[in-house]
């Protein structure tokens, strides 16, 4: 069932397992889930991937970009309207929280919602009930409410952009979509999967060498997985079932590669590393990064002494938690960069993480 839920969920490296764990977790619940990430991570794929995964399935899953629709036209794309409730409005219409009723909606771009809008919506999430524009009857509302967004909205709240009582609505069960630069191992099975996607529609597709593909995985990927989508319908266009090298990528693809480079493979992880035990329905907080990345850490002990020179936390003062775990991670880093006398890739095999993704948090921390 689950391969079915995540067919065009590509990527079976630890942070995309991760993302499918969540969605499994939350997914039988009705809690509002707020998906972040980069612009072209696939947010509305989680999205359906989540909506399918649940008990309202059989229902209609209704995306609606909120970004992409004016203001003044945005509450009646979402509530409906009445007829003569505007020039233009020969005819009721309903609203796409209507369309989802017993369903699920997608509010895409949540962050770029007018205010005004977001006053509307936060009594729907919290009521649940509505009016079409233009009328007086309140509709009661069974939809189950799946947010995204690529803005951090804590700074958009401080910039007095969004409000704080809907984004503690909106987020009570975040995901957050990994970029693609932080797992390239999953690059080959996306590239796998666009070009049989391609195939299936009668067209020749290429054969990318072992070295494309390392330039691929060491590249930054600014477009995410659209970007990598773009240039897989370009290759198959300027390459049908040729072989593409290393030399045969647009420019800004052929990334310097170290000697030592070698192609990451993905590796599915037991369910037992970064899944929270035995959640309760009223306690649906996901584990977040920097837990997963120490409980990785901690499975292997023969590989980092779990020893930290900081020692225990004393909270009888309070803790800066996001600083906390910032040192340690910094001093995980150093002490595995220690034992392997400066080697990266052997580092990152330490820590079990991409090499590129430890190379960033190096160069990130000024670490030597």
């Amino acid at each position: 069932m689950s391969e079915d839920i995540f067919a065009s969920l590509v990527g079976s490296g630890s942070a995309m397992q991760q993302v499918k764990k969540l969605i499994l977790q939350v997914a039988q619940t009705d809690a509002t889930v707020l998906i972040l990430g980069e612009s072209g991570t696939g947010k509305e794929v989680v999205a359906q991937a989540l909506h399918n995964a649940s008990s309202r399935s059989n229902k209609a899953f209704i995306p609606i970009n909120c970004g992409a629709i004016p203001g003044e036209l945005l509450e009646s794309e979402l509530f409906g309207h009445e007829k003569g409730a505007f020039t233009g409005a020969i005819t009721a219409r309903k609203g796409r929280f209507e369309m989802a009723e017993k369903g699920s909606i997608f509010l895409d771009e949540i962050g770029d919602m007018p205010l005004p809008m977001q006053v509307k919506l936060l009594r729907v999430l919290q009521e649940r009930i509505y009016e079409r524009v233009g009328g007086n009857k309140s509709f009661e509302c069974d939809v189950r409410v799946i947010a995204a967004t690529h803005r951090n909205l804590e700074d958009n709240i401080a910039d007095g952009n969004f409000r704080e009582d809907l984004f503690y609505r909106l987020n009570v069960f975040p995901i957050e979509m990994p970029a693609l630069r932080e797992r390239p191992e999953d690059i080959p099975e996306l590239i796998e999967f666009m070009f049989s996607r391609i195939a299936a529609s009668g067209r020749k597709i290429p054969d990318l060498s072992e070295k494309a593909l390392l330039a691929l995985q060491n590249y930054q990927w600014p477009g995410n997985v659209r970007e990598l989508g773009n240039l897989s319908e370009r290759l198959s266009i300027l390459f049908p079932g040729l072989k593409v090298d290393y030399d045969d990528l647009p420019v800004k693809y052929q990334v310097e590669l170290d000697e030592n480079a070698s192609l990451l493979v993905a590796e599915k992880v037991s369910a037992e590393i970064a899944v929270p035990s035995a959640q309760s329905a009223n306690d649906q907080s996901p584990v977040n990064n920097d837990e997963t990345a120490s409980q990785t850490v901690q499975a292997e002990p023969a590989a980092i002494d779990s020893s930290l020179s900081m020692g225990a936390p004393n909270l009888e003062d309070g803790l800066d938690l996001k600083s906390y775990l910032v040192e340690m991670e910094i001093q995980l880093i150093q002490k595995a960069l220690n034992q392997t006398e400066g080697n990266v890739s052997q580092a990152a095999k330490l820590l079990q993480t991409n090499r590129t993704t430890l190379v960033e948090k190096i160069r990130k921390y000024e670490l030597s």
